[in-house]
């Protein structure tokens, strides 16, 4: 591969990086926003008109905050911590189909850094990836309740992994592929997959929110139990680290699900008005927006929920992972592999 055949593809990494970093920069002004809606005030109101400059304000308070690292901490691991969790929130969204093809100066490209055949599991290996980082941070702070709120995160992850791959395994069953890029072609036509698989989507659903520490299952943070989790000890950046993958998972998670059951960048009328333009980029342009706007109603839709439904305790947490979840992701899995034998037959 010569150099010149790189430039599309690190031209999408750095847009993919640009937009990612400004959607997690904004989404916590969005979430202020909708707290504030919910709990009936203003929210942010004073940088700029309507607060629009606030995610900028904090974003300098927290490079200009004081740099704490603990005496007793292993101050390696403790800076690694954050890094690990970040670079792992960054690295899942490579896999995920952006949009369709999209010519220029008579080329075609995709809106796709890399098209894996194994593109679900790398997401899978990714995220497992990301634990470590909170549980490298828990532990390098030498903090008996952020070890604790460490050891809360990593078996709630994997507890939830567990339900999560088996509502993916229905889903394979029924797209026959584990692309995504393939898996989006097959939702063409408004055949989305969330018609074929709603159980599966619901139970993928609650494992994201386990998966991204959100309420209710925010249990890694409980401050009333744990001070403020695995990152207690966190200041400055490295808090902001922290508190940007949270966002940057939020809005993955949202893109992985638009991509695997809301069809992706597919749209009802986009054959009509490929016909009707004979435009391949503007329909691919539409399609991006539309992708988008699916996502941001997963944005949405996480940050109603934290402001609405009191968080679990941490035994029904474990409760609902392996005696409702697990047990209902096998048979969503027998009941898919019935419907496929009968409807085949």
């Amino acid at each position: 591969m010569d150099f010149f055949s790189l430039i599309p593809t690190v031209v999408l990494i750095v847009i993919l990086f640009g937009v990612t970093m400004l959607i997690a920069l904004y989404s916590t002004f969005a979430e202020r926003k909708v707290a504030a809606f919910m709990q009936d005030r203003l929210g942010p109101n004073r940088a700029g008109p309507g607060g629009i400059f606030q995610p900028l304000a904090d974003g300098l308070k927290m490079f200009t905050k004081e740099e704490f690292i603990p005496i007793a901490s292993n101050k390696f691991l403790f800076v690694m911590g954050p890094c690990v969790a970040m670079i792992a929130a960054l690295m899942t969204g490579v896999v995920i189909p952006w949009g369709g093809m999209i010519s220029f100066n008579n080329k075609s490209y995709a809106l796709q850094i890399v098209d894996l055949d194994i593109g679900i599991l790398y997401i899978f290996a990714v995220v497992s990836i990301g634990i470590y980082g909170i549980m490298i941070g828990g532990w390098a702070s030498n903090n008996k309740f952020s070890l604790m709120g460490a050891i809360r995160a990593s078996s709630q992850i994997i507890s939830y992994e567990l339900s999560m791959g088996l509502a993916i395994i229905a889903l394979i069953m029924t797209t026959g592929t584990l692309s995504l890029h393939q898996i989006v072609q097959q939702q063409h036509g408004f055949h989305w997959n969330i018609f074929y698989q709603p159980v599966g989507f619901l139970i993928f659903l609650i494992c994201a929110f386990a998966e991204t520490n959100r309420t209710p299952f925010d249990l890694p943070e409980c401050e009333t139990e744990l001070v403020g989790g695995f990152h207690t000890e966190y200041s400055s950046m490295k808090l902001g680290f922290y508190l940007f993958s949270e966002y940057i998972n939020m809005f993955i998670s949202g893109a992985v699900m638009s991509t695997l059951y809301f069809g992706g960048y597919n749209f009802p009328f986009m054959d009509n008005l490929l016909q009707a333009t004979g435009s391949q980029n503007l329909v691919t342009i539409i399609g991006t927006g539309f992708l988008f706007m699916k996502i941001f109603f997963f944005i949405f839709f996480f940050m109603w929920v934290r402001w609405t439904i009191p968080r679990f305790r941490y035994d029904q947490l474990m409760n609902l992972g392996w005696k409702g979840l697990i047990p209902l992701g096998i048979f969503w899995i027998v009941a898919t592999a019935a419907g496929l034998l009968f409807f085949r037959n």
